[in-house]
């Protein structure tokens, strides 16, 4: 490969980062792919993470030991919080919005790319000091938010089920009560889909009661594995009594009035 410049490495460098978050590189990836020397290659790697910590874009940590390098760690600036989930709670306030039950359609949000990777990076650098082995949701209009928070830290997402498959092999299930029905329902998960001892974190797109919260802390039980955190697009405040005490939110709901407007705000934890 022919020598690239300062300019050109820093911008590559920065790409392979940004593309592998929380994903250990060895500097000798680097001086090869570049073919460059090591000291230059640390220059670089400066650069970079000064740049991006001056820009709240994230953080590059040094491993070190033989099998060390660095590593991107996602972060976003309050300022860009603030902003993403004001627009954001405009955009749910349309009266359009509200369907037959006093429920909000969600269906286009939740699978828009840029609105899910902007909350996906907002609730990922919330968990960014752990170390977690999985994140865990289950099969509703949640799993493209899951999925970007597991990709921003680098770890396997795991998708619980309301019921069996078969190509699913040996499962293990258990009953939960719904904290919006008060029902009885069902969660099941797959003995490989996950690794006894494991560390997780739940990541839904709404909670009402916290009843499929609670019910993924018994199921992660089973696997003798923890949940170290919960996390929310929206939490329904206008039910106060919850089944789970943590958790965090990137809005509130607290109902919707006769005339039809939506009564939505960024939460505690964006102000």
């Amino acid at each position: 490969m022919k020598k690239l410049s300062r300019n050109q490495r820093v911008i590559a460098i920065t790409k392979m980062l940004t593309d592998n978050p929380n994903k250990i590189i060895n500097l000798n990836t680097f001086t090869e792919k570049f073919n460059a020397a090591k000291s230059s290659i640390s220059e670089d790697l400066v650069i970079v993470r000064e740049i991006l910590k001056e820009l709240n874009m994230g953080n590059i940590e040094t491993i070190s030991g033989a099998a060390g390098g660095v590593k991107y760690i996602c972060n976003i600036s309050d300022e860009e919080k603030r902003l993403f989930i004001d627009e954001l709670c405009q955009l749910l306030k349309d009266k359009e919005r509200v369907i037959p039950g006093n429920f909000i359609y969600m269906t286009d949000i939740m699978y828009n790319p840029q609105i899910v990777y902007k909350a996906g990076i907002i609730l990922a650098s919330a968990f960014s000091n752990m170390d977690i082995d999985y994140v865990v949701t289950v099969e509703t209009k949640g799993i493209p938010l899951a999925y970007e928070v597991a990709r921003m830290l680098g770890v396997q997402l795991v998708i619980v089920r309301h019921d069996t498959k078969v190509t699913e092999g040996t499962t293990v299930s258990i009953n939960y009560i719904s904290g919006s029905s008060r029902r009885i329902q069902t969660m099941s998960l797959s003995k490989k889909a996950m690794k006894k001892g494991s560390k997780c974190i739940f990541i839904d797109d709404f909670m009402k009661a916290g009843g499929t919260a609670l019910g993924i802390v018994d199921l992660l039980k089973e696997f003798e594995s923890e949940l170290l955190g919960i996390a929310v697009l929206i939490d329904n405040v206008g039910t106060p009594k919850k089944m789970v005490n943590k958790y965090l939110s990137l809005i509130e709901l607290s109902g919707i009035d006769e005339n039809g407007s939506v009564k939505i705000s960024p939460s505690k934890f964006i102000k």
